[in-house]
């Protein structure tokens, strides 16, 4: 029951965070010479969030969060942005979350010479898998959602933005989200040592 209740609140977050960085991605801004969006800084959330669940619940419940935020999450990035970004969202979101359960699990144990299966540093596993999935994700988001669109602005400079976007996003998730990300886990390592 625990573990359905959480994954019903995970779902609600994904979509709470999807909608509220479509809503964002609509806003580039210029900051120390660089264009990006606000939804920079709110998109990690997701990343920090999966990686979480797959370290904590497995690549299995990480997978039906996904699967079961998509839909509610195109209907909300629709209720905040046009259909194509939408549409782009949901696609980048689903494929990028995806790669990001994949490269996470694959890169929590490695294989030594001797075939044995031994755990790496807790911070290989996030750190590896949100480089490759904030490069898929913002990089298909940027490209359904603004390539050839009617925003002359972002028609013209998504490509430099996605970019800046995908900088920016590594330097969150590494310089605050793996700070933030051992508290957590070592909180809900010591929750679980208690009981």
């Amino acid at each position: 029951m625990l573990n359905k209740n959480l994954i019903i609140y995970l779902v609600l977050f994904h979509c709470f965070i999807i909608g509220v960085s479509n809503y964002l991605v609509q806003f580039p801004i210029a900051m120390w010479s660089y264009d990006f969006t606000i939804a920079t800084f709110t998109f990690p959330f997701i990343i920090l969030a999966t990686d979480l669940t797959v370290r904590l619940l497995g690549a299995s419940s990480a997978r039906k969060i996904i699967a079961y935020a998509v839909i509610p999450a195109f209907f909300i990035s629709l209720y905040f942005a046009d259909l194509r970004i939408a549409i782009a969202s949901v696609v980048a979101y689903g494929i990028g979350q995806l790669l990001d359960i994949f490269v996470f699990s694959k890169a929590r144990t490695v294989v030594n010479d001797d075939g044995l299966k031994i755990s790496t540093y807790w911070y290989v596993a996030p750190a590896i898998s949100t480089f490759f999935a904030q490069l898929i994700d913002t990089y298909l988001f940027y490209g359904l959602a603004f390539h050839n669109s009617a925003d002359e602005f972002m028609k013209n400079n998504w490509i430099g933005i996605a970019t800046n976007d995908f900088v920016f996003k590594l330097l969150v998730c590494y310089i605050a989200f793996l700070p933030i990300y051992l508290i957590i886990l070592n909180s809900l390592f010591s929750l679980i040592r208690r009981k």
